[in-house]
């Protein structure tokens, strides 16, 4: 792990999706490197109201990084060690019900995993390349989204006339492809909200680090099961994508904003009474 300099410190972070390439407009880029091989891309380090913020873009700047290739375990370290707690992933995703369309902001409070072959865990038990061995855990993940900061994304949101849906589950599928309209009407009729490809294992992973994160799923379309039009495309998701964007920055600078200094949440209790093994997280 590479040693940063107090210029690239960071408490808080986002973790950028589909069509939010640049964040801070004064930043640092920071080259980090991890046990578990490179992030997505640099991070870059820069202000918000006084606080200071890592931006990772989670598929890299020139979207090269398709979402079952992302090395989520190399991001969510190399934010960790920059100093950051508290996390922000905003993401794209189709709507599952016709109340969601495009524009949609959904803050879920849960997910459902149907991914395939993502490694998802810190503790394998596998060595590390400095010779240390993680522990095999188990951490709760009954409720994965951090509360403080779903609350803070809520707040930040109804501030600026943008009304969020207060809650649902977001299915993540493996991609790069989208859904079958088979899929989406299962999905659907399972009571699932939105339908994405990057919630996990980022929110898994954060929580085995003992960090915060909230998710802010912006809707680009209706999936395959809602209706019957043609399905969706990858241009439709980034051009709904880029006409949010402006407000999507918004919030997330309104809500970093409120994120609370002290953090009285759960999340860095997630490793009590567990031995993790790796270094700089602690467990009891």
């Amino acid at each position: 792990m590479t040693v940063h300099q107090e210029s690239s410190r960071a408490e808080l972070g986002v973790i950028g999706g589909s069509g939010l390439y640049a964040l801070l407009d004064e930043v640092a880029e920071v080259r980090v490197e991890t046990p578990y091989g490179p992030p997505s891309d640099a991070v870059f380090v820069g202000e918000v109201a006084g606080r200071r913020v890592a931006f990772l873009p989670r598929h890299g700047r020139g979207h090269g990084v398709p979402p079952h290739r992302i090395n989520y375990r190399a991001n969510l370290w190399a934010l960790r060690s920059l100093g950051v707690r508290q996390v922000l992933g905003p993401c794209a995703v189709g709507g599952l019900r016709a109340e969601f369309g495009p524009g949609a902001l959904v803050v879920p409070d849960q997910f459902v995993d149907r991914t395939s072959g993502r490694v998802q865990t810190y503790y394998d038990g596998l060595p590390l390349p400095d010779g240390s061995v993680p522990g095999v855990v188990h951490v709760s993940m009954a409720d994965p989204y951090c509360p403080a900061g779903r609350a803070a994304v809520l707040g930040a949101a109804r501030s600026v006339a943008w009304e969020p849906v207060d809650g649902g589950t977001l299915v993540v599928i493996e991609g790069p492809r989208f859904s079958t309209r088979a899929e989406s009407r299962w999905f659907a009729a399972d009571g699932w909200s939105v339908v994405g490809m990057t919630g996990h294992p980022e929110a898994v992973l954060a929580r085995e680090l003992g960090l915060c994160y909230s998710s802010l799923a912006l809707v680009t379309d209706h999936d395959a099961g809602v209706g019957n039009g043609e399905g969706v495309t990858h241009a439709e998701v980034l051009e709904v994508f880029a006409g949010n964007v402006d407000r999507l920055r918004t919030v997330l600078f309104k809500a970093l904003e409120a994120l609370p200094a002290d953090r009285e949440c759960p999340c860095p209790h997630a490793l009590d009474g567990l031995t993790t093994g790796l270094p700089g997280v602690p467990g009891d």
